[in-house]
């Protein structure tokens, strides 16, 4: 790798790698998240590299790809071959060979390894076409699907790192925080809080020092939409913190992470290493007179560090206990500096509204499109389904959408003929819905 230097650059490179990627190649992905390796998706992806690499017909006439999770958890592990988009679920390593045969060669589906839909009896073929994938709007995770999370170059091929090009070379700070208060994103770590008027608040704020946080503290049961961002595409999340400390005036910045999410660990300093091998991350970014780094602190399993206060109490070395409401921290924060902290998702969400756009963006979700920080909820949201229910797993959803869209147009509905009883949203601190 060689530092990018300048936006031109990083068009240029951004060029070359995507017209590498011919969208008329075969291809074949295989899921790499939690979820899947937990069902044995690493040794599908051996057989797939060890078939593709054996055959000399095949050999570096097919690509292949590891991605992050395709958030259809509990049909893992799961195989996807382009450019049909065949989408194969719960495949063993012996059906490597009729895949690689009959799909990637000729083009035609094996019928057994298909979704078939539990309620219509239906089978599909593509993967865009199966109801749980249908009926979301994936801006966030689809590109999980689309990249190796490993790889720096999956990303910029894809557009990544455009919108910290755009940020530092075309716009102010200012200028900035103005598109985030209008595209009306809010946290999305369960506040709701409107993102840029944290942003704006803390950029006010006097200090010598200031900071950007990324909680990855995903603490509720059942919850991993946080980890299976890191996960897949790690540097979405990175650009997005780069873009909110230029916006902010800080030049240092944390990851605090549970320690149950080594993967995601590890996948994250991987992508932290690219990104400062590149000059995304360090001193004089883009050729620029700005600087930025990014640390991670690994949780100790407490589940009050999911709170901003005391997870900033944690990343000072002492005990993680929540502090008094009325000292906010986008002005006193870590070692009483002011403190931006969003989650993960949120940090996720800033890259696309500066690439695509606020009006674009304020198009999706509740409210009239007025460009108000305050007026309804834009965008999409990750939610984790699980539970008594069809189909389990990470869902991406327009913000405003039903409950009963999610549990019966996405997720199947009830099994076994049993009647609906009650939902609960918000995790453990959450209400139950009948």
């Amino acid at each position: 790798m060689q530092t990018v230097k300048s936006a031109s650059e990083l068009g240029a490179l951004h060029t070359r790698l995507n017209a590498a990627r011919d969208p008329k190649r075969p291809l074949v992905t295989v899921c790499g998240g939690t979820g899947c390796q937990a069902s044995g998706c690493m040794k599908v992806a051996e057989a797939v590299r060890d078939t593709l690499g054996g055959d000399p017909k095949l050999a570096g006439k097919i690509d292949f790809r590891v991605t992050g999770c395709h958030g259809f958890c509990e049909r893992g592990p799961l195989v996807v071959v382009h450019p049909q988009g065949i989408f194969y679920q719960q495949v063993r390593p012996e059906d490597v060979d009729e895949i690689v045969r009959l799909s990637v060669v000729q083009g035609k589906p094996v019928e057994r390894l298909l979704y078939r839909d539990e309620v219509s009896g239906k089978t599909f073929t593509r993967e865009n076409e199966v109801p749980f994938y249908k009926n979301q709007q994936r801006l966030i995770f689809g590109m999980n699907g689309q990249i190796d999370p490993r790889s720096i170059d999956d990303y910029i091929a894809i557009g990544g790192y455009q919108a910290l090009a755009k940020v530092l070379t075309q716009m102010k700070p200012e200028q900035v925080i103005d598109q985030i208060k209008k595209s009306g994103l809010r946290g999305r770590g369960g506040g709701g809080f409107p993102t840029g008027i944290k942003w704006e608040t803390c950029r006010r704020a006097e200090g010598i020092r200031k900071f950007v946080i990324c909680n990855a503290d995903e603490g509720d049961p059942g919850a991993f939409m946080d980890r299976s961002l890191i996960e897949g595409n790690p540097h979405s999340v990175l650009e997005g913190m780069i873009i909110g400390a230029f916006a902010i005036g800080a030049r240092e910045g944390w990851v605090y992470i549970r320690k149950e999410y080594p993967l995601a660990c590890d996948v994250l300093r991987n992508a932290m290493a690219q990104a400062r091998e590149y000059g995304f991350l360090g001193k004089g970014i883009l050729g620029t007179a700005f600087d930025f780094d990014v640390r991670i602190r690994r949780g100790a399993g407490a589940f009050v560090c999911g709170e901003s206060t005391a997870l900033m109490a944690s990343l000072e070395g002492r005990v993680g206990e929540p502090r008094a409401k009325y000292v906010h921290t986008v002005e006193k924060g870590l070692w009483n500096f002011p403190s931006n902290l969003n989650n993960v998702e949120t940090w996720a969400n800033v890259p696309l509204i500066i690439n695509k756009g606020v009006e674009w963006y304020a198009r999706i979700g509740t409210g009239d499109v007025t460009g108000d920080a305050w007026g309804g909820s834009k965008g999409t949201k990750i939610f984790s389904l699980v539970g008594k229910i069809r189909n389990t797993g990470l869902v991406e959803v327009p913000m405003g959408i039903s409950l009963r869209q999610i549990i019966y147009d996405i997720g199947g509905g009830v099994p076994d003929g049993k009647r609906f009883k009650a939902v609960q949203t918000g995790g453990a601190v959450g209400g139950l819905h009948t």
